[in-house]
C-alpha cells in the first residue's frame, strides 16, 4: 500500500500540464491564498455570493475550498444550525442552511475564530458546491466526491482527490 510521504506525488496521481495545478503539490498542513477570479454562489434561482476577494485554502488531496468575505455574502438567506465541527489545523466550525430550507441542510460553513495561521479565514464563509450552485469565473465548479467535503474542482485541477472511491486510507 502506498503512503503519502509529504515529498512527492505518488505514483497514481495526474501529472499537471501547463496551467494545471495537482491537488498533490498542494501543502501539508494547508495554506491560505488570496484568489481574484469572480466566484458566485447561486441557490433557488437567487445568489447568495459574489466576490473578487476570495480565499483558497489549499491541502494535499484535496480540491481548494473557496471561502467567500462575509460582506460579499448575503447573510440574510443564511441560518445557522445546530452540529460544528473541528478541523485540526483551523479549529471549530460551524455551518449554514438557506433559510428557505426548513430541514436546514448545511449549504455553507464558517469559523469565527480560526486558528493561526488561519486567522484571515475568520468570519469568512465556504459553500458546498454540491448543495448549491458555485461559479468561477462564470465556470459551474464541480463538487468534490464524498458527502463530507467541500473542495471545488475547476478546470484547473487534476487529481485524483479525496471522497473518490478507493481513497479512505488517506
Amino acid at each position: 500500500m502506498w503512503t503519502f510521504d509529504g515529498r512527492r506525488r505518488p505514483p497514481f496521481a495526474i501529472t499537471p500540464g501547463d496551467d494545471e495545478e495537482s491537488v498533490w503539490d498542494y501543502p501539508r498542513p494547508p495554506r491560505c491564498e488570496p484568489d481574484s477570479r469572480h466566484v458566485v454562489v447561486r441557490h433557488a434561482g437567487g445568489v447568495l455570493a459574489s466576490s473578487v476577494r476570495a480565499i483558497r485554502l489549499l491541502e494535499t488531496a484535496s480540491p481548494p475550498g473557496f471561502y467567500l468575505p462575509p460582506a460579499d455574502v448575503d447573510l440574510a438567506q443564511l441560518t445557522p444550525v445546530a452540529g460544528r465541527s473541528l478541523c485540526e489545523w483551523k479549529g471549530a466550525a460551524a455551518y449554514w442552511a438557506h433559510a428557505s430550507d426548513p430541514a436546514g441542510t448545511p449549504v455553507a460553513w464558517s469559523y469565527a475564530a480560526p486558528r493561526a495561521p488561519y486567522a484571515a479565514l475568520a468570519g469568512y464563509v465556504a459553500f458546498y458546491p454540491g448543495r448549491v450552485a458555485c461559479y468561477v469565473d462564470e465556470a459551474r465548479v464541480t463538487p468534490q466526491p464524498g458527502g463530507f467535503y467541500g473542495g471545488w474542482i475547476t478546470r484547473e485541477i487534476v487529481g485524483p482527490w479525496k471522497g473518490e472511491p478507493g481513497t479512505g486510507h488517506w
